[in-house]
């Protein structure tokens, strides 16, 4: 847990060390403290502050997710985003950064370890909501840092079909009754795209749609 609050710490690790499946293994104070504590502990999860002092939550996401913490990109952390602010100001700058979703501090006991788990399972704590506010943070931006969209030729026309409803918002299982297919063909043709895309998780491959204009606001 990285949160400059310590009664935000030791709440959040009360609850957590209370789960039989999830287990604390360090905590900082800020950003900075933060790489090093993951550097040295390789944890699963990081839950980790927006607004900290010395180096913020986004920084150090960036550091930890752009870096690596391991043999291999698989090998870093999911990144959990804690805030008590309102979320437009940060979304789209900590999904680009890899950030796996978000959770607001004044979540429920369950609401906490359950996206830890979400998370820890390789799947992204993205609602729809969230989905909403990332497409109006980036047409506020204007669709900026295009990347190349050479990649995209590398998808089959179906991964390319799934990769556009993902960006839209729609759930595995709602992507599975639009195509009239079983959800766990969708799982495997996104497991397929990420691969391609060299992309991590689904708020990346949705910036990702986004930015090289497979699809756009109000689509």
């Amino acid at each position: 847990m990285v949160d400059d609050q310590g009664m935000v710490r030791t709440g959040f690790g009360v609850l957590l060390n209370a789960q039989p499946d999830i287990e604390v293994v360090g905590e900082a104070v800020n950003g900075e403290e933060g790489l090093r504590r993951v550097a040295e502990l390789r944890p699963d999860v990081v839950l980790m502050d927006v607004r900290m002092p010395v180096m913020d939550g986004l920084e150090a996401t960036r550091r930890i997710l752009g870096d690596g913490t391991g043999d291999s990109p698989g090998d870093a952390p999911k990144v959990l985003m804690l805030t008590t602010f309102d979320l437009d100001d940060y979304v789209y700058e900590a999904l680009r950064a890899g950030a796996s979703g978000f959770l607001l501090k004044d979540a429920s006991a369950t609401e906490l370890a359950d996206a830890v788990r979400v998370v820890a399972a390789g799947d992204a704590l993205l609602s729809p909501s969230i989905t909403r506010r990332l497409i109006a943070e980036f047409s506020r931006l204007g669709g900026r840092r295009s990347p190349s969209r050479k990649r995209l030729q590398e998808l089959t026309e179906r991964e390319t079909e799934v990769l556009t409803l993902v960006a839209r918002g729609l759930s595995n299982g709602e992507i599975a009754r639009e195509l009239v297919v079983a959800e766990q063909t969708v799982k495997t043709h996104f497991g397929r795209i990420l691969m391609k895309l060299g992309l991590r998780d689904r708020p990346q491959a949705i910036v990702y749609a986004y930015e090289v204009g497979l699809v756009r606001p109000g689509d």
